[in-house]
């Protein structure tokens, strides 16, 4: 079957549809929805009972990029900066260090087993180097897998930063692939380039959209998220005009907005965790239609290889080597090391290749594909069962809620204070989204002359508000009275 324009929107809504009804019940069988949404892709295409025939690897890559934008970006919203900041240097490491160490050692052994050439070698170990931000962040989320000793933070944050060092690696050894002559060294500046500049162009958008966020003011509440949508792309596609890398820039951008008080931060959150699942199917499903099932059934012996080498050799030891300098017992590598998900982003960067022409893209394309498929099925089901055999997991009723889930929340707080603004106060004429309001803390309802409001970050305060404050402990409660710069009471 073609995709036409009379077709492609009840086919995508059928496919749709199917991969959401599946993944509600695939975690019922431990398997990861991300993986159903794949093989969903595989069976409609046209080696699969749908006969739906998909062969443009232009379209496929546009769309894996602007999934990852969506992805990173939600990831980035959701992270703490006071749950990565004890990790920043391992996760730093290990998205800097640890890719190029897997890169490197993958690609050698691909060298030793395979006639492809060094530099091809290295091309196909770059671009499964990475550990996929999609696999990582539905897996431990959906999973609502709870860890030791800060291991979560770190591994998020590793998955949600080293695609910009992947991306950079393959497009080097890319370049190197089709000019030989450059030498290994010309990527080094290439490297330092891009990377310096993504990180400063993610900063400065970040500070940038915070500014136009809380400053413009829109009728409808709706448009914030839309607003936030083209911050985000602005970022990615600037930072790479200018010859950064756009990964970096916009995971960078969304820490640093994830952290700030932003006006209607709720909803742009809950916008973006809606679209970053909606991109994670597509992505999904388009890769899966992309390949060719039977072209990859030649390569399953050494894909099989490549990958057991992966999983049990190259990711190990480029962690443990990276972390080095960290104190981090035993087991808790290990884990590190069995949680190096590939998924949708070396399949997206394979397409690269596909592109350029070089000569064997499609060989390289179906190995990766294969890779990406063996690491989510194998280590994508089993990292509960790791984490309770090494001992790393939390127990369920332990398992705390992040600063997301507490904002998000819609069950009231255990402590409720109704606090009055006097005509002396400093906060009257002020925005909520400026007061540097505890985030564990809501303040629910306002009563302004006899009316209840529901508030939100543009509201501006005024005197004789009576604020009804909802919070969980009676520390985040002084917070409260320090933001409303107000006596404790």
């Amino acid at each position: 079957m073609n995709i036409t324009i009379e077709n492609i929107i009840l086919i995508g809504s059928v496919l749709l549809l199917i991969s959401i009804i599946a993944g509600k019940t695939s975690y019922r069988f431990g398997i990861p929805t991300l993986l159903l949404f794949l093989t969903i892709g595989m069976l409609a295409g046209s080696d699969g009972i749908g006969g739906i025939y998909f062969d443009n690897p232009q379209i496929a890559q546009f769309i894996g990029v602007v999934s990852l934008n969506f992805i990173l970006f939600s990831g980035g919203l959701d992270t703490s900066w006071s749950s990565v900041k004890p990790v920043l240097k391992e996760g730093i490491a290990l998205s800097t260090i640890g890719v190029l160490l897997t890169a490197l050692g993958l690609g050698y052994f691909v060298y030793l087993i395979t006639d492809f050439s060094l530099y091809e070698s290295l091309l196909l170990g770059a671009i499964v180097s990475s550990t996929d931000a999609a696999a990582v962040f539905s897996i431990l989320r959906g999973k609502n897998l709870a860890l030791k000793k800060n291991l979560r933070p770190t591994l998020e944050l590793e998955s949600g930063s080293n695609d910009p060092m992947a991306y950079v690696l393959t497009i080097a050894f890319l370049s190197l692939v089709q000019n030989p002559d450059k030498g290994i060294f010309s990527i080094i500046t290439l490297f330092l380039l891009q990377m310096a500049i993504g990180g400063v162009a993610g900063f400065l958008f970040g500070k940038l959209s915070k500014f136009v966020i809380n400053r413009i003011k829109l009728d409808f509440e709706g448009l914030y998220p839309v607003l936030t949508i083209s911050l985000m792309f602005i970022t990615f596609s600037f930072t790479d005009a200018i010859g950064g890398n756009g990964f970096l820039a916009i995971y960078i951008c969304s820490v640093f907005l994830g952290n700030q008080n932003l006006i209607h931060k709720k909803t742009i959150m809950r916008m973006f965790d809606g679209l970053a699942w909606l991109m994670q199917i597509v992505l999904f499903l388009t890769l899966g239609l992309l390949v060719f099932p039977f072209q990859m059934v030649p390569f399953i012996g050494i894909g099989l290889l490549i990958s057991i080498f992966l999983i049990l050799v190259a990711r190990p030891l480029a962690v443990f080597i990276s972390l080095i300098p960290f104190k981090m017992k035993l087991r808790r590598r290990f884990y590190i090391s069995w949680v190096g998900l590939r998924g949708a982003v070396p399949i997206v960067f394979a397409t690269y290749p596909l592109l350029a022409g070089i000569d064997k893209a499609n060989i390289i394309f179906n190995i990766v594909f294969f890779v990406s498929l063996t690491s989510v099925l194998i280590q994508g089901t089993t990292l509960s069962l790791v984490a309770k055999w090494l001992n790393v997991g939390l127990p369920d009723n332990a398992k705390p809620l992040s600063p997301t889930d507490e904002l998000l929340a819609e069950h009231p707080k255990t402590i409720m204070r109704e606090i009055t603004l006097k005509e002396n106060s400093n906060v009257v004429g002020l925005k909520i989204v400026n007061l540097n309001f505890p985030k564990n803390a809501i303040i629910a309802m306002i009563e302004r002359e006899g009316n209840y409001l529901t508030p939100n970050g543009s509201t501006e305060l005024q005197v004789n508000d009576k604020l009804v404050v909802l919070t969980d402990k009676q520390e985040i409660l002084n917070d409260v009275y320090t933001s409303l710069q107000l006596e404790k009471s």
